[in-house]
């Protein structure tokens, strides 16, 4: 069986293009140098670059679209979008998970499960969503750990669908960004601590299936990033950013 270590690419990945959008709900001010590319302008913050866009990749809307969306509690109880949080004020992280069989998926579940202390002291709902059925969710739930309170299965994909998020073998398998998992190496052998591919959906087509990570306010976008490929995950840092610069009603 093949290891961790063995796994380790043998090639330097080209930077993927930006894939974060944030939609601030009141105009901030940034201080740093503006950096203008084609009508796209970056602001240097604390040594990262954050692209800053228009919202145009999804139509304001879009809470509304993915509230009609129903997917399942952990414990097997459906469960629409626009009951997981408080529509009009409240603040949630929506992460988009892979798979409940993916590394990754665990790689990232446990970096939230470390977080969640962090969100709940800034008043802000964690929704953890993964492809697969709910007892797939519980082997997740179970075996990592993982709170199954803000923990829920999206078997169709609907949501997913919704976002408009990445899928394909090329995404997948493929995609330069997939190393950047290896960049984390310690995080994913921690996670992989308990592992087992018996999470993997019976509907094997979800397993080419890509995440991305959301935060509302009420029913506005804040924040939204579409993960390039396997092992792409938005940087909690930037979405701890947009929260505790977001007032709590």
């Amino acid at each position: 069986m093949a290891t961790l270590q063995s796994l380790r690419p043998s090639f330097c990945p080209s930077i993927p293009p930006p894939n974060s959008r944030t939609f601030p709900p009141t105009p901030f001010i940034y201080s740093p140098k503006l950096i203008g590319s084609k009508g796209v302008s970056v602001a240097l913050r604390h040594s990262i670059i954050s692209p800053r866009v228009s919202n145009s990749q999804y139509s304001p809307q879009i809470a509304e679209n993915l509230g009609d969306v129903s997917i399942f509690t952990a414990a097997g109880e459906p469960v629409r979008f626009n009951y997981l949080w408080d529509q009009n004020q409240g603040i949630a992280v929506v992460a988009l998970l892979r798979h409940f069989g993916c590394f990754c998926c665990w790689e990232l579940a446990s970096a939230l499960k470390e977080s969640k202390a962090r969100f709940d002291s800034a008043g802000v709902k964690l929704i953890a969503v993964g492809v697969g059925s709910p007892s797939k969710a519980r082997i997740l739930a179970e075996r990592l750990p993982f709170p199954m309170d803000c923990l829920y299965a999206d078997p169709d994909r609907k949501a997913y669908n919704v976002l408009n998020l990445y899928y394909g073998l090329g995404r997948t398998l493929f995609n330069p960004a997939s190393a950047k998992v290896f960049s984390r190496f310690d995080a994913l052998q921690k996670a992989l601590k308990n592992y087992t591919i018996e999470g993997t959906p019976d509907d094997t087509s979800g397993v080419l299936q890509q995440g991305g990570m959301f935060v509302f306010r009420g029913k506005q976008l804040l924040y939204a990033r579409k993960d390039e490929a396997t092992g792409d995950h938005a940087p909690l840092d930037d979405v701890f950013d947009v929260c505790c610069k977001t007032p709590v009603s």
